[in-house]
């Protein structure tokens, strides 16, 4: 059996930076979602998901979800990526949402990412300016830290990628045993 895998699920390029960075620091293979067949996941003893977030869902959590009963035996990690900085409060909403159908012992970690506009789809680009202009109705001062993320970012490029974010996963799957 393999020792890991990393597949990645990635819109804008964020959640494929952190998993190329995440082979780079645990010899994991690397792989794109998108490529990969479930049942190639038994040979792993480990799987990590590097997935980006997009209307508070985590892209790739459907997959590890549909295939569950394939991946009894796996180790399994969560990492995903958001343009907002780390807010307690919104990424355990985020776990709650994202972690039903889970099995109770996978864990998720989060990791800042990026904003490029010129990047986005038409759709993604209209419907961020649209909550842009709702967010705007609002006084400043009672804004969440993803309101206040998304106002400050508007109209500009971005990229909060830092290796940094990948220490507690890392961590984690060094200390922890199958």
């Amino acid at each position: 059996m393999k020792k890991g895998i990393i597949c990645y699920s990635s819109k804008y390029g964020s959640a494929k930076k952190y998993a190329k960075w995440l082979q780079e620091a645990l010899a994991y293979d690397c792989r794109d979602l998108k490529s990969i067949k479930a049942t190639e996941l038994q040979n792993y003893e480990t799987v990590v998901l590097c997935g980006g977030i997009y209307a508070s869902g985590i892209k790739g959590i459907s997959f590890l979800k549909k295939h569950a009963s394939q991946l009894t035996h796996q180790r399994i990690a969560v990492f995903c990526v958001g343009a907002s900085p780390y807010d307690p409060q919104a990424f355990a909403q985020l776990k709650q949402n994202n972690g039903k159908d889970l099995r109770k012992d996978i864990r998720i970690f989060y990791g800042r990412g990026a904003w490029d506009e010129s990047k986005m789809t038409l759709v993604d680009r209209k419907l961020c300016h649209i909550l842009q202009k709702v967010i705007a109705k609002k006084d400043p001062d009672t804004y969440e830290p993803w309101m206040k993320a998304l106002m400050e970012a508007r109209g500009q490029s971005k990229d909060w990628c830092d290796k940094q974010y990948l220490q507690p996963l890392i961590t984690y799957l060094e200390q922890t045993k199958l």
